[in-house]
């Protein structure tokens, strides 16, 4: 009986033994797994508001920006230019788009935007370009059942060089004309004669370009660019986004 208790206490020994040494190498049981991270959702879309400022004319507002949209149509593919977009039942044979709207809204609507208006084109004593928040001009329409954003200047060409226009419009801000006939008349909005977006330099722009762009027929510099111009009648979106400068 003591042999084998004591065969028993080295057996014993020995298993205290190999567990201690396995210990020392590492050989430890395995840890239970550990459960995953629960995935957090992404964060909800920022909502886009708009408030409808005329007819075919909004303020678009998403977090903190604010934009403008236009609701206008392709109404020239080709040839040359002085607008961007006119109004409707003005100036068709030198804009690619048109729009049926009242240019003074789409003022009101970029001043909403946190937009300031600066000064038009003055060609006396000598030519000073014209000033204002600078506006950045992207054009949305569906293709082939798709939705397709392009900056404006895509559609716009140098007719010398070939190249895309380089330039931004800004916020020049037009002019009101008393009516000296009938002064109790509210006073005309200038750019309500078509020079809503210009590429050519207008007296009376409401956006124009802050270069010298001469707008007699001999001297215009741009041109339609045309294999990038959607068909006639196409409805476009006329996105315009005022550049803010950072609050220091």
């Amino acid at each position: 009986m003591n042999g084998m208790n004591a065969s028993l206490v080295r057996s014993v020994l020995r298993c205290v033994l190999f567990v201690a040494v396995a210990t020392s190498l590492g050989c430890e049981a395995e840890p239970p797994a550990k459960s995953e991270p629960k995935a957090t959702p992404p964060p909800a879309a920022t909502e886009s508001k708009k408030a409808q400022i005329g007819k075919n004319v909004w303020l678009e507002t998403i977090g903190d920006k604010r934009r403008v949209l236009v609701s206008a149509y392709v109404c020239l593919r080709e040839g040359q230019l002085e607008h961007l977009m006119c109004r409707k039942q003005t100036k068709e044979h030198e804009a690619i788009l048109a729009a049926d709207c009242d240019a003074r809204h789409i003022h009101a609507a970029l001043e909403a935007a946190r937009a300031m208006p600066g000064s038009t084109v003055k060609f006396q004593p000598k030519y000073q370009p014209p000033t204002g928040t600078r506006i950045k001009i992207s054009l949305r329409y569906e293709e082939n059942g798709r939705e397709v954003i392009v900056p404006a200047q895509k559609w716009i060409r140098n007719a010398n060089t070939r190249k895309d226009l380089d330039q931004d419009w800004v916020f020049a801000g037009s002019h009101l004309i008393p009516d000296r006939f009938e002064p109790n008349k509210p006073p005309y909005y200038l750019a309500n004669d078509g020079d809503v977006i210009c590429v050519s330099n207008f007296e009376g722009a409401l956006l124009d370009l802050p270069i010298n762009s001469p707008k007699d027929n001999s001297e215009l510099v741009f041109e339609a660019n045309t294999d990038r111009i959607p068909p006639k009648d196409t409805v476009v979106v006329v996105i315009l986004e005022p550049v803010l400068e950072k609050k220091k």
